[in-house]
């Protein structure tokens, strides 16, 4: 029997930075691991709080992703030994699946050699998670601009400004994007169409070429949070007056709840931004974690059979991660 094993890391990631609904991914450094090997039969071995609920058969994720890889590669290996740990909190707007989704792909094809390309397992994670800019972060680090027609994802990945930095306030109650979606309109009006096209050009622009003073300008939007609010009390107002606080740009994370603060680390503005979105949200009798955070520029990083074989201890691969 095939004895490789491979042990992945992967970014979680936010996704519409506000105006870029379905678009524009950033990664963070807040990471899942995965270890992933053959086996004469499947096994799981699951770590850490996020872990609870998820399956240990043949209907987890990862292990159903993997054999996707396997069927488009054309090879076949039925029973796998998967390890997992992640402090990507679930359904809370920070690309849990989508970070599971992107860390089986690069898991299992690193198994059989790399026979899918970049753009294959990209194209892969898009058509599971039906939208490119979480996945495209997971995949490739740092900023995505990313599209999906149902047939094709393209993405372009653009480096972080060296002094962005990102503060998250993660709310406790999860929010699932199924939920998160059945509160937007199935029609939205021409003139709140170009007031997004408009702003997420310029966010785009405004992160592609450092202009950190544009950033509150661009990051507002029409599509999405104007109707999400609604779920998450106290989000209106942080909208609204996190810039007076020394935030660049404020978002609702992906379907939320998380909100998302960018900030200058130069500016030294986060303490003060800090209380403010904690104080808020206390306000409105919601209690939420506050991490500082940074994009994460690797994206998912796979490490073969020499690393697993090096002695250390699956269990302490996360240690010195950010701790949620």
């Amino acid at each position: 029997m095939n004895s490789r094993r491979v042990r992945v890391r992967v970014p979680a990631s936010t996704a519409n930075l506000g105006p870029g609904f379905d678009t524009l991914g950033m990664a963070l450094n807040v990471y899942a691991w995965i270890e992933m090997g053959f086996a004469e039969e499947t096994r799981f071995h699951l770590y850490g709080d996020q872990m609870e609920g998820v399956p240990k058969d043949k209907t987890n994720l990862i292990y159903e992703v993997a054999q996707l890889v396997f069927e488009q590669a054309g090879v076949h290996y039925p029973e796998l030994e998967i390890s997992m740990y992640s402090d990507i909190p679930l359904t809370r707007g920070l690309g849990s699946s989508a970070s599971a989704i992107v860390g089986a792909l690069a898991a299992a094809n690193a198994l059989i050699g790399e026979a899918l390309t970049q753009q294959q397992l990209f194209e892969l994670a898009t058509s599971l998670e039906q939208h490119p800019d979480n996945v495209g972060a997971s995949l490739f680090g740092g900023i995505v601009v990313a599209s999906w027609d149902g047939e094709r994802a393209n993405a372009i990945r653009l480096n972080p400004p060296a002094q962005l930095g990102v503060l998250v306030a993660i709310p406790e109650f999860k929010l699932s994007t199924e939920k998160a979606r059945l509160v937007l309109p199935q029609q939205i009006s021409m003139k709140d169409a170009v007031f997004n096209v408009a702003h997420s050009s310029l966010l785009a622009a405004a992160l592609a070429t450092g202009n950190l003073d544009m950033i509150r300008h661009a990051m507002k939007d029409r599509l999405h949070q104007p109707y999400r609010s609604q779920l998450i009390p106290g989000m209106d107002e942080i909208l609204a007056e996190a810039t007076d606080h020394g935030a660049l740009g404020v978002a609702l994370s992906g379907a939320g709840p998380t909100l998302l603060a960018l900030v200058d680390q130069a500016g030294g503005t986060e303490a003060g931004l800090e209380r403010f979105l904690r104080d808020t949200l206390r306000r409105h009798g919601i209690e939420a974690r506050i991490l500082r955070l940074q994009p994460d520029v690797d994206g998912v990083q796979v490490y073969g059979s020499g690393h697993v074989k090096s002695g250390v201890p699956f269990e302490e691969l996360w240690e010195g991660q950010v701790q949620l």
